[in-house]
């Protein structure tokens, strides 16, 4: 796959910034022509600072899954789209395909259908670091529902005030989730998170940790069933079908919500198209991704970078991303590195926080790690 987009070179990101801000049409116009549309645009920009209101791609229709996955099938088929290490090192990896992630996103979109979710439906999804969260966002956004991701380290009271906020209907979580040696037990943190709550109707339970859970009889499922169900549904003699669901460039693709540090958490609303557009290109320019490159982002998909740098940029550029289940430290300090090693990551996306933390192990974790595959190293977070 190229990009058109990218910038090589010095000279290209001084005349690219000029033409952005001297014509910013006309240059995002062409960047927005690398992707799949239903209908292109009227109008690339409307902007009003005073309201203020700005409008990207007005009146372009498109559905984000098709151009994250769809239009890679053809040529990429096979390629590795997510690169899934388990928290324990010693258990099993997971390579998921573009084909297969196709599969499982309309398996999940198949399976909302069927629990009644519909377009402009809000879905909270609270599990942890594992390939069925990223199904289970795109599955949203491929149905047109609004997916709104919670932490999986959040308390009951702040999912309960996001559920409040977001008028969420629908949840996605797991019976628990592995963090280092902690299990966090995601299902009975929302079911406290509930007491009270009148407008969710359906709970979908992934099972990831095997955690003792109680399941209140209509209203929370297992996502096992759902999905084998659905999997009868989508696929008919080996062809694999979803129809995605046509969205305007405006429409809202998720509602992620600020941490709540320095006051009530608010809701940030992403659009379909400005975002898409904005996560591939940074994607591409900031890293200079270049195909076949193995891409890893240690951020949580709770936080936008982790949105925009594990699940959509990194899709929408056809790439092939590392995805981390655990946390930097456990087993040993030398988490990060060994994940380099194993998978030959070339570009590693983390945040200082988590630099800090290791430096003061000081370089016996790198003893025994090849970390030659590195290009660029990227933080992010905080200064």
């Amino acid at each position: 796959m190229s990009y058109p987009y990218q910038i090589k070179s010095l000279d290209e990101y001084k005349a690219a910034y000029k033409r952005s801000v001297d014509d910013p049409e006309s240059f995002w116009g062409d960047v927005a022509n690398n992707f799949q549309w239903r209908k292109k645009w009227d109008k690339v920009l409307e902007w009003n600072f005073k309201e203020p209101n700005v409008k990207w791609f007005i009146s372009g229709k498109l559905n984000i899954t098709e151009n994250c996955i769809d239009r890679h099938l053809k040529e990429m088929g096979d390629k590795p789209a997510i690169i899934w290490e388990p928290n324990n090192p010693e258990d099993r990896v997971r390579t998921v395909t573009y084909s297969r992630l196709h599969k499982r996103v309309c398996q999940v979109a198949q399976m909302l259908k069927n629990n009644g979710v519909k377009k402009g439906d809000r879905v909270c999804i609270y599990m942890g670091m594992v390939p069925e969260l990223v199904y289970a966002v795109l599955g949203c956004a491929r149905i047109g529902a609004i997916h709104s991701v919670v932490f999986g380290g959040f308390s009951a009271q702040s999912i309960a005030d996001r559920l409040e906020d977001a008028k969420a209907e629908f949840i996605i979580t797991a019976d628990g989730a592995f963090r280092g040696e902690k299990v966090i037990p995601l299902k009975n943190v929302i079911d406290d998170a509930l007491i009270g709550n009148k407008t969710v109707k359906r709970v979908i339970v992934y099972t990831r940790t095997r955690t003792p859970v109680s399941m209140i009889k209509g209203r929370d499922i297992w996502w096992e069933d759902e999905m084998e169900y659905a999997e009868t549904q989508v696929e008919k003699e080996g062809v694999v079908s979803f129809p995605a669901e046509e969205m305007d460039a405006e429409d809202p693709l998720f509602i992620l919500y600020t941490s709540g540090s320095t006051g009530k958490p608010k809701g940030v609303v992403h659009t379909c198209a400005g975002y898409m557009i904005w996560t591939a290109y940074t994607f591409v320019n900031t890293f200079q991704y270049q195909p076949g490159d193995r891409f890893f982002c240690t951020a949580d998909i709770g936080w936008i970078t982790g949105h925009s740098y594990i699940v959509y940029g990194p899709l929408a550029a056809g790439a092939t991303g590392v995805m981390f289940e655990g946390i930097p430290t456990w087993p040993d300090a030398g988490r990060f590195w060994e994940i380099v090693d194993k998978h030959k990551v070339n570009i590693l996306y983390t945040a200082p926080t988590a630099i800090r933390s290791l430096m003061g192990f000081g370089l016996k974790p790198f003893e025994g790690k090849d970390l030659s595959s590195l290009k660029v190293l990227g933080t992010v977070g905080e200064p």
